[in-house]
């Protein structure tokens, strides 16, 4: 049975990462300053598959082990692997070119794309709560987006490359929600990371033979935390929580982010923040908020209850 215990230690592991992956999100955009991105990716992940793999294999901390069938093998290298390699990818390049704040709000839209994929448009209220609420989250990516496109300058990649981001979380929080049915969420997390790795790292060799990596404390350090806490920590989580909960409502967590990742970027990197962002995010935490909460009368009140 599933107590309220459970429930509140998922959602306090859910608040962790929204600490953990608003400071992840400030130590990439870090990085993209003197290292590449793919190369930033791959040995990221390569690094937290390792870790992962030993301490699932050496300690009982995570569980019981599953194996891995060759089939789920096979569904892990093409689908969910690939995806997290691809959303890594797309992550990290936006971050050269937008602040990572704003990449965080484009991320903050996945909970609407997830409720498109639990249920296809109908004549219905419930449909148009649906409708309404993509309305909203789109309406403020475009007052976030548009002053770029005004001005004409090249920082609308960053913006495109943060919204293609957030669909591929959303594809690839619903596989882990699969894979989750058989495997736990350090599991998941190892299987996917140092595959997707596997999958980038020709293109991480090829960066590191165009130029010299510099090699200092600080940007080790960085790589060091957004490798044990954005990475290790934060994905089995992450994973965790999608075992017991569905997409959209893990990922409703996901808007604080935005938020988490504004406060890490100005007091780490001094990034101010644009006059268009708060309403965006207004805009955006409506739409996610509407899109996870369906009014239905019960029998002595008539609360908005969330969604099963």
């Amino acid at each position: 049975m599933f107590t309220s215990r459970n429930h509140t230690t998922i959602a306090a592991g859910l608040f962790c990462c929204i600490l953990f992956w608003g400071a992840n999100n400030t130590g990439v955009k870090y990085l993209v300053r003197e290292w590449p991105p793919v190369w930033i990716a791959c040995s990221r992940m390569w690094c937290v598959g390792a870790i992962l793999f030993v301490l699932l294999r050496c300690t009982d901390w995570f569980g019981p082990k599953h194996a891995l069938t060759p089939e789920l093998r096979r569904r892990v290298w093409r689908r969910s692997a690939l995806t997290l390699a691809v959303y890594v990818v797309a992550f990290t390049v936006s971050l050269k070119f937008t602040s990572a704040s704003h990449v965080a709000l484009y991320l903050g839209t996945s909970p609407v794309w997830a409720l498109f994929g639990e249920g296809r448009p109908r004549a219905n209220l419930d449909s148009l709560r649906r409708y309404g609420a993509a309305a909203l989250a789109l309406s403020g990516l475009v007052i976030l987006f548009w002053p770029k496109l005004q001005a004409g300058g090249g920082d609308w990649r960053g913006d495109l490359l943060a919204l293609g981001a957030s669909f591929l979380w959303t594809v690839y929080g619903r596989q882990c929600r699969e894979l989750a049915q058989t495997l736990s969420g350090a599991e998941i997390t190892s299987a996917t990371m140092w595959r997707a790795a596997a999958w980038l790292t020709p293109a991480a060799l090829w960066e590191v033979a165009r130029g010299q990596l510099i090699f200092g404390w600080g940007l080790i350090g960085v790589q060091a935390y957004c490798t044990i806490f954005g990475g290790v920590i934060a994905f089995a989580l992450y994973n965790n929580a999608l075992r017991h909960w569905p997409v959209s409502q893990v990922f409703l967590f996901g808007n604080l982010i935005p938020a988490s990742t504004m406060v890490w970027a100005w007091l780490l990197l001094g990034e101010p923040v644009t006059r268009t962002f708060w309403l965006a995010m207004v805009l955006v935490a409506a739409g996610v908020a509407l899109g996870q909460f369906k009014w239905t009368p019960r029998a002595n009140d008539q609360c908005p209850t969330p969604n099963e």
